[in-house]
């Protein structure tokens, strides 16, 4: 059984001989292995919602919406990777290496936690838009809000944020999110 290095940080090659942990998350930023808690139930359900309302209108032969815990590789050096809430992708644009994905999905979501700080929401962006995802949604259960990113000049950048009304993915423009759908009661 493999263990972790000695030092503070993990290589690629490193973390791939690590063993998984069932039930934990983890994302790895500069080499540093973070373990995170699993989502609560209202961050749960809000992801649910929001899977159930784009696989409804999207083709799953040519579209994957994925929810479930995955690793996104960022870089390999220093080793990035993240774990998002829920990714989008053209099923065609998927590359899979080592049972982990090296590709940006179309889309990714967000939803955020009340532990998660500024500085951790900055360093989540700026890693998608490293690997040119070209739309993420932040959803903040507490504002009952989505705010729309979009890559432009190689930085994610606010374009709106809604509080209700409909929701369009840039890249699907036949899909539509009510977004006052998504909150649980």
């Amino acid at each position: 059984m493999a263990s972790l290095p000695d030092r503070k940080t993990v290589t690629y090659e490193e973390w791939l001989r690590l063993p998984e942990v069932e039930d934990a998350v983890e994302e790895v930023v500069n080499g540093e292995i973070r373990i995170m808690p699993p989502a609560k139930w209202k961050h749960a359900m809000i992801v649910k919602r929001l899977t159930r309302a784009l696989e409804s209108q999207l083709d799953p032969a040519m579209v994957l919406v994925q929810d479930s815990v995955f690793g996104l590789i960022i870089r390999k050096q220093p080793l990035t990777t993240r774990v998002p809430d829920l990714a989008v992708f053209e099923t065609s644009t998927i590359v899979e290496r080592d049972g982990y994905i090296h590709s940006a999905p179309q889309l990714v979501v967000e939803v955020l936690s009340p532990g998660n700080t500024r500085r951790e929401r900055e360093e989540k962006l700026g890693d998608y838009a490293a690997i040119g995802v070209p739309e993420v949604w932040v959803v903040s259960p507490e504002g009952q809000t989505i705010e729309v990113l979009y890559l432009e000049g190689g930085v994610l950048r606010s374009v709106q944020v809604l509080r209700e009304g409909v929701v369009t993915p840039r890249h699907f423009p036949g899909v539509q999110v009510q977004v006052t759908a998504i909150w649980p009661e």
